[in-house]
């Protein structure tokens, strides 16, 4: 009995071992978005891993009826569960809580009392700008604390130009200040920079357009990395190559850029090339750098047509990417589009929570943008800010040559991470203050859970900050402090956070007696204001910028002297007796 037993009992095992069974499913996250690329390990599969595809499905083939699944994803909980493989499997995934704190709502800067005002999202020619909030004068004394973040983000100020040389008016949405005086380089006076943290000066003058007010610039400059001692890059262009890039300020703008900062590269650099336009491919598997012929014959090859599948285009760069990932290296996405995605996730929002995902990974993302009259600016600001990257919008080949080969460090090598700064004013010595530019966003300041987002800082990179200030009546001692500020960022690939503080005292000085960036700085920040049609720009005239900038602009410095051809175009523009064309909100 006990034999006959056993012989059962082996054939029903050996039976189990042998039936095949056919595991299918889908993973997705709490709110029920299927979620692509997740990594699938079974039980009996030993080390073998299996995908959720470019879908969120998956199908598994697997010899045991009850099974062992382990899902792990980026910026989710590790999920492992026992299944039955006869049952079709709908798995929820948890994400973790610092990528739902990633997910939110980010604000450019953190001014508290700021009143909802009219606005509007701007599309117009097939244009796309996020509405902005303008920041206004705050309390000192019920506010005495606010903040911003840093970034190197230029694109506003070449996208302002794009459209003055085309005479036509720029959309006020499309202007960033902080991003227009990102463009120029303001170190002041020669600051002497330590290789391991930030230069860091303030400055207090008068103010050239209210003479009850005053300026406090905070001026900074990020550590400049050696560029024989930079790590090696593992570079993934991203090139758009559908119908809409079928113009000559398009695709083969970008193609030309590409090339410039192809010879730029080192033998130890690495670069893919993915492009996407009716379908998506990698065009060039990873290439020493090395090989520019062999690179630049794949640039000079590519041709426009077809749809923009751009969400499938950014997975498959940065798992391009993620394949040849350099540990401690400069790993970076370089997308480079007009940002007219029309297939798969194409809100700013859907944008937003697939590249946060990708984030976590270590890789960079710069955005270049092109192109005029199907432009989408808001989609591109929204990747990068998401994807820890920069931004800038390249109109013409100068612009290319500035951004990738004159600034070639600034824009590709970080060396600050979550960075930004906190102000606390004294209200003994300030009424009530105003930061000219970063401006958030509408939903941002809707959303009561928005948190300040730190930006990323390339290296080398020059920024100034300005805030226009109302002193206390009360000012006697000139000894007093106006303000402390806190500067904080990460160190790019640790956790090491750095802080640096500074009291900055009230010493005002005449603007006309300080250092000529300060000058051109306010100059700019007026240029702006005007643009955006402010109102707090009512007292000043776009030729109050030109005649404040000429006595700071350096004849040498080719960006400073085409400002002011800039602001001369201006003036016949907006000037009320010419009739004026294009593009008003």
């Amino acid at each position: 009995m006990k034999q006959l037993l056993f012989a059962l009992f082996i054939t029903l095992t050996s039976a189990h071992l042998n039936a095949q069974y056919y595991l299918r499913g889908e993973v997705k996250d709490e709110k029920g978005r299927l979620l692509p690329e997740v990594k699938i390990n079974l039980y009996s599969k030993g080390n073998y891993s299996y995908t959720s595809g470019g879908s969120g499905y998956f199908g598994i083939p697997t010899n045991l009826a009850i099974d062992t699944i382990t899902l792990t994803y980026q910026g989710y909980e590790v999920f492992k569960k026992g299944i039955e493989s006869q049952r079709y499997q709908s798995l929820v995934m948890k994400m973790l809580p610092a990528t739902a704190s990633l997910m939110k709502n980010k604000l450019t800067s953190v001014t508290k009392n700021l009143m909802k005002e009219q606005y509007s999202f701007f599309s117009a020619m097939g244009e796309s700008y996020s509405s902005l909030i303008e920041n206004d004068f705050v309390d000192a004394k019920r506010y005495p604390e606010t903040g911003f973040a840093l970034n190197i983000d230029r694109a506003s100020y070449s996208n302002a130009r794009r459209f003055i040389n085309n005479d036509v008016l720029v959309p006020t949405d499309a202007i960033r200040i902080e991003e227009m005086l990102n463009y120029f380089d303001f170190t002041c006076n020669k600051q002497e920079i330590k290789h391991d943290e930030f230069g860091f000066k303030t400055y207090l003058t008068n103010c050239p357009w209210n003479t009850d007010n005053q300026l406090l610039y905070l001026n900074l400059k990020a550590p400049k990395l050696n560029l024989d001692t930079v790590p090696p890059s593992n570079l993934v262009f991203l090139i758009d190559i559908s119908g809409s890039m079928d113009k000559p300020t398009r695709l083969p703008l970008i193609q030309a850029a590409f090339k410039m900062l192809t010879d730029n590269l080192r033998a130890k650099d690495t670069v893919a090339i993915v492009v996407y336009g009716g379908g998506v491919f990698e065009a060039l598997m990873p290439t020493s750098g090395a090989e520019k012929q062999k690179i630049k014959t794949v640039i000079d090859s590519l041709t426009a047509s077809g749809d923009t599948p751009g969400e499938g285009a950014i997975s498959t760069a940065y798992n391009s990417a993620k394949r040849t990932f350099i540990k401690n290296g400069n790993n970076r996405v370089i997308l480079a589009t007009d940002g007219d995605f029309n297939v798969g996730q194409t809100s700013e929002k859907q944008l937003e929570e697939m590249i946060v995902m990708q984030r976590q990974s270590g890789i960079y993302l710069t955005c270049l943008g092109v192109g005029m009259g199907n432009y989408k600016d808001s989609k591109l600001e929204a990747l990068a800010k998401k994807g820890n990257g920069n931004f800038a919008y390249i109109d013409n080949l100068k612009e290319a040559e500035k951004v990738l080969i004159t600034e070639f460090t600034k824009t590709l090598y970080a060396v600050a991470n979550d960075a930004y700064l906190n102000i606390n004013f004294n209200p003994e010595a300030v009424k009530d203050y105003r930061l000219i530019g970063f401006d958030n966003k509408k939903a941002s300041i809707e959303d009561s859970t928005s948190e300040l987002e730190g930006g990323e800082v390339g290296s080398g990179h020059s920024m100034i900050a300005i805030f226009e200030i109302t002193p206390a009546k009360s000012i006697t001692d000139t000894n007093m402090i106006v303000a402390k500020a806190n500067l904080q960022y990460r160190l790019p690939k640790t956790d090491i956070n750095k802080y640096q503080r500074i009291n900055i005292p009230y010493k005002v000085k005449d603007i006309y007696q300080s250092d000529s960036s300060l000058r051109f700085a306010a100059s700019v920040a007026m240029f702006g204001s005007l643009l955006k049609q402010s109102k707090h720009a009512k007292t000043y005239t776009f030729n109050d910028v030109y005649n404040l900038a000429i006595t700071a602009a350096k004849p040498y410095d080719y960006s400073q002297m085409e400002f002011l051809s800039l602001v001369q175009k201006a003036i016949k523009l907006y000037s009320p007796k010419k009739k004026k064309r294009g593009m008003e909100r």
